[in-house]
């Protein structure tokens, strides 16, 4: 099984160390100095010993693992990994552990790479401290960056994200528009500060008067650029998992034909290629290559349906065609609306060529914690 985490020792303490969290912490191999490994009672097999200095063995371990765990001076693990450093998007979690373990100290890649979490958890295994200097977990409030994470949304850019997280932890106006998406988005442990105001769309917003330098937008739709330009100079674009693909198609269709269908639906309709969660389709199509290798290509799951559960949505128009291939009155439209719980479509049942396509949005029924309130995990 591939490991997550490498735990990074040089002195006897600090192997010993390593070793308990390697125990404790699933997924995480152990280095340790070869000359202090000797000896260990037992847990020198679960170490893997290295004899040439610390400073060679980095570069492989931040290619090859999410997580590092250096079981040595914050000085120490500055200067051993700045010559390593790329981009916050991409370089591991580092993690600076004391050798007695009394402070586990989040130093690198606190939330895109997830070391402040990983450093609350550690910290319970070890019965340690935990460091966190990053502003927004500091003040108990959302990180912009790790927003909506846990359910897959993400930012059209990175581009206003260093000004818009500015914005938050100096109590400057934020304002945060959700169209779509989960509403139970608040982190645990996190209060929605006084300076943000929530709105339920764009409209709402540009109409409010509401006076803000930043703004976080969450939505399946794509703003125009009379919209884009009214909004505040610092705004970051989420995408949630927000849209359902009813698809039907004829036996073989190309999966060239399928996404050029899927494509020019979505830009007609106005909405984001990255909101889409999955497609659904019937049963008879789960192996359909066209279908198939769609999904692949953007990750997509493909729910498969039943002709009878397709049955248990009313159709307006039912195709007596379709139930002859199928033993369903409709494919893309049933699908459609059973994957997504919603009770009506955004698109309804259009043929293209070999493809038919529906569009549904995902119903979220979750309250979003309202202002100086918190949400507790």
């Amino acid at each position: 099984m591939h490991k997550r985490y490498a735990a990074v020792a040089i002195t006897r303490n600090g192997i010993m160390l390593a070793a308990k969290l390697g125990a404790e912490l699933s997924g995480t191999a152990v280095y340790g100095y070869a000359k202090y490994c000797g000896g260990l009672e037992g847990q020198s097999g679960e170490i893997a010993a290295f004899d040439g200095p610390v400073r060679d063995l980095l570069p492989q371990l931040f290619r090859s693992y999410e997580a590092i765990i250096l079981f040595f001076s914050l000085g120490a693990a500055v200067r051993l990994t700045a010559p390593l450093l790329g981009d916050k998007k991409t370089d591991p979690a580092v993690i600076v552990i004391d050798e007695r373990g009394e402070h586990v100290i989040s130093m690198l890649s606190g939330h895109l790479g997830g070391a402040n979490r990983l450093t609350l958890q550690i910290a319970g295994l070890l019965g340690s401290h935990p460091v966190i200097t990053t502003a927004s977990d500091v003040q108990g409030i959302f990180a912009v960056d790790l927003l909506g994470q846990e359910y897959g949304w993400r930012p059209d850019s990175f581009a206003g994200m260093k000004a818009v997280s500015a914005a938050l932890v100096n109590g400057e106006p934020v304002a945060f528009v959700q169209e779509s998406g989960e509403r139970g988005w608040l982190p645990p442990g996190t209060v929605l500060p006084e300076h943000v105001r929530l709105f339920t769309d764009r409209e709402e917003l540009l109409g409010s008067g509401f006076s803000c330098p930043a703004a976080i937008i969450v939505t399946d739709r794509l703003l125009l650029e009379p919209e884009a330009a009214a909004l505040p100079g610092s705004t970051v674009v989420f995408r949630p998992r927000s849209l359902v693909l009813g698809l039907g198609c004829n036996r073989g269709t190309a999966a060239a034909e399928l996404e050029a269908v899927v494509l020019h639906t979505l830009a007609e309709l106005g909405l984001s290629l990255h909101s889409v969660r999955n497609a659904a389709t019937a049963g008879i199509k789960g192996d359909e290559a066209g279908l198939l290798a769609l999904c692949a290509k953007y990750g997509w799951e493909l729910e498969l349906y039943s002709p009878e559960q397709l049955n248990t949505i009313a159709l307006d128009n039912p195709s007596a065609a379709v139930f002859r291939a199928t033993g369903a009155y409709g494919v893309c439209e049933p699908a459609a609306l059973l994957s997504s719980g919603a009770g009506e479509l955004l698109l309804r049942k259009h043929k293209s060529g070999n493809v038919t396509i529906a569009v549904a949005r995902v119903v979220h029924d979750v309250p979003c914690v309202k202002k100086g309130e918190s949400r507790h995990g």
